[in-house]
């Protein structure tokens, strides 16, 4: 319900400020199923635009665990689907709580690009570890626009795009190869999408 209320408000909200995303390769998107969207990542706006631009559809984001210990914004993100992850210390539950997720047919969101550039690399191999154990496609996708509230005042168009989603196959070498291939899938649609910017 709750998800439902957000999802309706941001796209009003990021309509009326012109910084809702032009989406491209859309037809790329799962019809039926659980799948993973693994998009890049510079800010939070990127989460609100992802959100919007495949609702109904509900997101289930993966989350740095700091965020749910706030006061006020912890029992709001867990109410908007999100689950916690420790990235310092991970667990069970960051393999556990998404290929449930998925078996139920729903989307699990991640964001392979962390701060950091060790960050940056676990998540991606995370994302693609939890796409082979779950047996479930994997779609990459890549923002660019606002990375703020700032930005999205100042009228900052957004733009989103997806590519063609891909399993892995079970193996560890499999899985080295799909993060790599995850790593140049996720650069190449940036590129791509910038150039459409410049095109326009």
């Amino acid at each position: 319900m709750l998800y439902d209320i957000g999802a309706n408000l941001v796209n009003v909200f990021l309509s009326l400020n012109g910084s809702k995303a032009k989406v491209y390769g859309k037809e790329n998107i799962p019809k039926d199923g659980g799948y993973i969207v693994a998009c890049t990542h510079n800010g939070y706006v990127d989460i609100l635009n992802l959100g919007v631009s495949l609702y109904p559809t509900k997101i289930h984001f993966m989350a740095k665990k700091q965020l749910f210990e706030m006061k006020v914004l912890g029992p709001l993100v867990s109410r908007l689907n999100a689950f916690p992850v420790d990235r310092d210390n991970p667990g069970p539950s960051v393999i556990k709580i998404p290929r449930q997720l998925i078996k139920e047919g729903k989307v699990v969101g991640i964001f392979p690009s962390g701060t950091r550039s060790t960050e940056n690399a676990e998540l991606k191999q995370g994302a693609i570890t939890i796409a082979q154990l779950a047996k479930a496609q994997i779609v990459p996708a890549a923002y660019v626009g606002p990375k703020n509230v700032g930005g999205v005042f100042k009228r900052q168009k957004g733009y989103l795009i997806y590519g063609e989603p891909f399993t892995v196959p079970s193996g560890k070498e499999a899985r080295d190869e799909a993060t790599h291939y995850l790593e140049k899938e996720l650069t190449r649609l940036t590129e791509e999408l910038n150039s459409k910017i410049k095109d326009k």
